[in-house]
């Protein structure tokens, strides 16, 4: 069975996909809110756990 290679994104990917600036992409990571690693000087998120945090605030949007 193929393991998945884990897809990582940097900030300004993740907020193309949140609709949201680089900056706040960080500054989310940052306070533990969007799950990332930081490797060096950057963030580095996982594209599933990026799909699953927006798909988590649309629920919290719809509500």
């Amino acid at each position: 069975m193929e393991e998945k290679e884990e897809v990582l994104l940097n900030s300004r990917q993740v907020a193309a996909l949140l609709e949201l600036s680089p900056d706040t992409v960080n500054e989310l990571a940052r306070k533990n809110v969007l799950p990332g690693v930081k490797r060096g000087r950057q963030w580095r998120f996982r594209q599933q756990d990026i799909t699953l945090f927006k798909k988590q605030q649309q629920k919290q949007e719809a509500a």
